[in-house]
């Protein structure tokens, strides 16, 4: 936690997403004034995106000066993909259609205000580290189980990006190196084909033969195919496997063992002391920790096996960590 405290005042702060934009005004202590959500609206291409951020952005800022009479000290905003967060470039989002994006600049012409580019997960971990379940921890890893799977490590309070800002992409850990689902960078095998929501949703469907072609929009990420409609979510086959369903059980223990198969990797290399659970599998709580908890311990016979805890601030994290960016750079000012 930072000594400094930013001078009175509001920031802007926002999560980009694939599919929906969050954003709040937000006070120096973290508390919400102001929130919004909006879709990205991807379909409409990569200029759209950025209008479409910039948009709800400014949005904010004209509430904040009708409200107080001044502007946002900053704007701190958080996007998918690999961010160079230095020289203030989104380097290449997928979902969003960015690459080589000087989205800082960009931003700070059209808004009028310093701003702050931070990588989704990245700020998802720097919140739970100041505001959630890492608070008291010093060393952790954040993982996020939604329709892929990325990670951040935290170690006293700062979060590792790595030499060229790439760190973290655990669920493109290659864990089926002889085959496994495709991913969507390419490869088989990928943890994210094995344990995201997504991919459990997915191998559910196709166990139990409710997997089906469809002309709806494809979904993505997890190794989930294009055109595939899937019925049921991770939440529904979690359900399932409360309800003694053998093929939600036999799916759900894959997935438990692929995400154990992971997280020892990582241990061994980095050691962490808690790993903390988020995104939509996380939602799963126990159902996920507890046999998570003993399959990570079968696969660490001299390492300590780190805690395991779930996520504290939902998919308020990234959010909330877009702001506490905005907060450091209104301090370094």
């Amino acid at each position: 936690m930072r000594n400094s405290s930013p001078p009175p005042g509001l920031v802007v702060a926002v999560d980009v997403g694939g599919t929906g934009i969050k954003a709040a005004l937000v006070a120096r202590d973290g508390s919400v004034v102001r929130s919004v959500r909006r879709e990205t609206r991807r379909e409409a291409g990569p200029a759209a995106v950025l209008d479409r951020v910039t948009a709800t952005a400014a949005e904010l800022a004209a509430a904040c000066v009708a409200s107080t009479g001044s502007a946002p000290l900053a704007a701190g905003v958080a996007v998918p993909g690999l961010v160079d967060t230095a020289r203030g470039v989104a380097r290449y989002a997928a979902n969003l259609g960015w690459r080589d994006l000087p989205l800082r600049d960009l931003l700070t012409e059209r808004l009028g205000l310093p701003v702050a580019l931070g990588h989704d997960v990245r700020a998802g971990a720097l919140a739970e580290g100041r505001l959630g379940a890492g608070r008291e921890h010093d060393d952790f890893l954040f993982v996020a189980l939604g329709t892929g799977i990325a990670a951040a490590h935290v170690r006293e309070g700062r979060v590792f990006e790595g030499s060229r800002g790439g760190a973290g992409e655990l669920g493109h850990l290659v864990l089926r190196s002889g085959g496994g689902p495709r991913c969507g960078c390419g490869r088989r095998g990928c943890l994210e084909t094995l344990a995201s929501a997504s991919a459990v949703a997915l191998a559910y469907a196709e166990a139990s033969g409710h997997a089906r072609s469809s002309r709806k929009a494809p979904l993505t990420g997890g190794g989930v195919r294009p055109g595939l409609e899937i019925p049921v979510t991770a939440e529904g086959v979690r359900d399932l496997v409360r309800a003694g369903d053998p093929v939600a059980r036999q799916v759900w223990r894959r997935a438990v063992h692929a995400l154990a198969d992971g997280l020892a990797a990582y241990t061994v290399l980095c050691e962490p002391e808690l790993v903390v659970l988020g995104g939509g599998l996380a939602r799963a709580g126990t159902d996920l920790t507890d046999p998570l908890r003993e399959a990570l311990a079968r696969r660490l016979p001299f390492h300590r096996p780190p805690e395991l805890a779930l996520a504290a601030l939902g998919d308020r994290a990234g959010c909330q960590g877009a702001a506490l960016l905005a907060l450091d750079l209104a301090v370094a000012a």
